[in-house]
This record gives structure tokens, C-alpha cells and sequence, in this order.
């Protein structure tokens, strides 16, 4: 019986064996990392920082804040825009906009957030996919409060964030999708400056996020020009359709043509 406990016992060691690492001790011999290959972080992706991306002109960016969210949104074939159920927290006045430094974590953790506030510039927006995962906040009134010192515009979070009553005091733009008492971890893993999603929007380092009452859109970085060039004309045509509308004149045969093109059933 003794014996074949013994021989269990050096078959479970020796299964550990196989699926742990091992590592030099103080005095030079070898012990047994305890830990699980498969339990540690490994680099690249999924644990990763990239610390830039490539800047535009700010007047381009700043040049987005002439026309609201619903009409950039419609500039982009209404395919840019963040779920709703991401919303400012902090105030519905606030307008955030900005490049994106982007920020993917694991649900409850937030190292790489706290890690984005080195490498994101003054005027970025920290835009977090956490997995619109409500189990944990993954900033708080602290994060906000040295974001805030770094002139980071503000954050965009498809998660939880906590501390609101202390957040709202700092008069710092927070869009996201609730608050929560419950706090993160902070062991990773995480990705900065690579692509996420949040709010159901791929985000690419550098693109430009504006937020604001209206909504959230993400304008890819390498189009910002070309979309301010169609929001300006679109701006007249606008203009002078809501002036005639404002004066009773206008018509619906746009909608007739396209029911009959789709051979709608009316009954009469």
C-alpha cells in the first residue's frame, strides 16, 4: 500500500513537473516555479505597449468641433458611432475630443491604465475596452485626478468607473457605461496603442474621438481631412434645407420613390 501511495505520489510530481518552470534559487540550485506554465503572462500579444502613434494637425481636430456628433456620424455612413449605452458621467455639457490613446484590459484589471498615463500626450483621449464588462471599475477618482495633472482631454471607457461623486468634482470629462463600488486589480495583462473595440467601433491608435451630448463617434485617423471637406459642404445644403422646411416648404416624393422602387403593399 506504502509503495503504490509512493508511486502515485511521483506521478503527481512529475505531472507538475512537466507543466511548471523552474528558476534559480538564493543559493544557487533550482527550485520549482509553482505556478502553471499556462497561468503566466506571456509577452506580446495580449501584454504589449506600443509608446506613439502618428500625430495629425491639431487644427484638423479642432476644426470637428464645428459640427455635432449626429452629423459626423452621418459623414461616416452612421457606421462610427460608439453604443449609446456609453454616455457621459460627468456632466452632459462636457465635449471631449482628441487622438486616442488606446487601452485594452483584462475585465477588472486596470495596469495598463494606469500605465497609458505615461505614454498618452496632453490632449488624448484614454479610450478603454474593458469588455463592457460590469464586474469591476477600471478608473476612479485618483486615475482621474493625475490624467487630469498629464492634460489628458478625458476618458471613453466601455467598462465601469467608481468614485463618480469625487470624479464630477474635478470638472474632467468621463464617458462610460456606469459606476460601480467594486475597484480592479491591477496585475494585467493589456495592450496600449493597438486596435480595440469599444462600444461595438474598432479604434486604431490616433484616431479622433469627439463625445458629447449627441453621442460618440471615432473618426479614423488617415480620413479626418477629407471628412471635414464633406461636412462643410454638407453644412449649406443642410442650411438651406432646414430653412425651407422652417418656412413649410418641402415634400415627401422622396419617400414615395422609394416605396414604389421597393414595390411596397399600401391598402387603402
Amino acid at each position: 500500500m506504502a509503495e503504490r501511495r509512493g508511486s502515485e505520489r511521483f506521478k503527481q510530481w512529475k505531472s507538475a513537473e512537466a507543466t511548471c518552470d523552474w528558476a534559480e534559487n538564493s543559493n544557487g540550485g533550482m527550485k520549482m516555479d509553482k505556478r502553471p506554465s499556462f497561468a503566466k503572462m506571456h509577452p506580446g500579444p495580449g501584454f504589449r505597449i506600443k509608446e506613439s502613434f502618428e500625430k495629425i494637425d491639431s487644427k484638423l481636430v479642432i476644426s470637428l468641433l464645428d459640427y455635432s456628433t449626429p452629423d459626423i456620424s452621418d459623414q461616416l455612413n452612421r457606421l462610427y458611432a460608439v453604443n449609446p449605452e456609453i454616455k457621459c458621467l460627468t456632466g452632459k455639457h462636457r465635449r471631449l475630443f482628441g487622438q486616442s490613446c488606446t487601452v485594452k484590459v483584462f475585465p477588472a484589471d486596470n495596469l495598463m491604465v494606469h500605465k497609458a498615463l505615461d505614454i498618452a500626450q496632453p490632449g488624448d483621449v484614454i479610450v478603454v475596452d474593458a469588455g463592457a464588462s460590469p464586474m469591476n471599475a477600471v478608473i476612479g477618482d485618483v486615475i482621474c485626478m493625475k490624467a487630469k495633472h498629464r492634460g489628458i482631454a478625458g476618458f471613453v471607457i466601455d467598462g465601469f468607473v467608481r468614485d463618480l461623486p469625487a470624479v464630477m468634482d474635478l470638472d474632467f470629462p468621463v464617458f462610460a457605461r456606469g459606476t460601480t463600488a467594486i475597484g480592479p486589480l491591477h496585475t494585467g495583462p493589456g495592450e496600449i496603442n493597438y486596435p480595440i473595440c469599444c462600444g461595438g467601433v474598432v479604434v486604431n491608435p490616433g484616431d479622433v474621438v469627439v463625445a458629447d451630448e449627441g453621442g460618440i463617434v471615432v473618426i479614423p485617423r488617415g480620413i479626418v481631412s477629407s471628412l471635414l471637406e464633406r461636412l462643410d459642404a454638407d453644412k449649406k445644403r443642410k442650411r438651406d434645407y432646414l430653412d425651407s422646411v422652417q418656412r413649410g416648404q418641402f415634400s415627401n416624393e422622396w419617400v414615395e420613390e422609394i416605396l414604389q422602387s421597393g414595390k411596397c403593399e399600401i391598402v387603402k
